[in-house]
């Protein structure tokens, strides 16, 4: 059994190689959604074996389609704010159940780039974007790096103190613009966060929110898709197939005319 885990652990090391040293040709989304233009959610599922893969649907619904092939497990998928790009967490190997480094892949053509952090950096735990696309924040520990998004080179940098809020805010789903709520977990339900009161439940069977445009968030209810404004009205659900076991970790481009 140990030489069979070893040999399956290789493989995944080459095939993340493989991977790292390929331009991309093909969009993973090809012939499901324009990139950068039609709305789309990707997520966290379960794939074959088990192991966490990368998932996709459009906006409007429809049917689920895999974004990542990979043979470890990927985690926390962060959109930019473009939607060009995908930036998440990937397992260093097969046999490994938690993130090891960060990546992010180019939805135009499905080329891949590790995003490294110095020898020594604590294992990966987030990723996200800032508002103008331009840099990837990683959280890892008790540390906030900085590395600027594809085509630059990602060059890892801690955060200065002064990015420190920028940088934390990424992480988090904010409604308005500029934000004025924050959607946190409270008590098992859903809850809108602002700078004062206490936060007001609007989803008690909800999770794994996202920001769903300017004033709305989508989430999951069991294993259904969700949408509601923080204002008046009742949620909608968005009716997805083919959906993959345990869904979670959305993030949502909202699209772009």
């Amino acid at each position: 059994m140990r030489s069979a885990d070893a040999r399956l652990a290789r493989g995944a090391a080459l095939g993340i190689a493989l991977l790292a040293g390929c331009s991309g040709t093909i969009s993973p989304f090809r012939r499901h959604a324009v990139v950068g233009r039609d709305p789309y959610l990707v997520f966290v599922g379960d794939g074959p074996g088990g192991r966490s893969d990368l998932f996709a649907v459009r906006g409007d619904g429809g049917p689920v389609f895999q974004v990542t092939f990979t043979p470890v497990a990927e985690f926390s998928p962060a959109l930019s704010p473009d939607g060009a790009m995908l930036a998440f967490l990937r397992a260093r190997s097969a046999a490994d159940s938690a993130p090891g480094a960060a990546w992010v892949m180019n939805l135009l053509n499905g080329a891949e780039r590790e995003l490294p952090l110095p020898a020594g950096a604590a294992p990966p735990e987030r990723v996200g974007w800032s508002g103008d696309g331009r840099t990837i924040w990683v959280r890892a520990g008790g540390e906030l790096w900085r590395l600027a998004a594809p085509p630059a080179p990602p060059v890892p940098r801690r955060a200065a103190p002064g990015e420190r809020a920028r940088a934390d805010s990424s992480f988090g789903v904010y409604l308005g613009d500029p934000p004025f709520t924050r959607v946190v977990t409270c008590d098992g339900a859903l809850c809108a966060q602002g700078d004062t009161g206490a936060p007001a439940p609007f989803a008690p069977d909800g999770r794994d929110p996202a920001r769903w445009g300017g004033d709305s968030v989508g989430y999951l209810s069991g294993d259904a898709l969700m949408v509601r404004s923080l204002g008046p009205g009742r949620p909608r659900r968005v009716e997805w197939s083919g959906t993959p076991p345990h869904p979670r970790s959305l993030t949502y481009f909202p699209g772009h005319e």
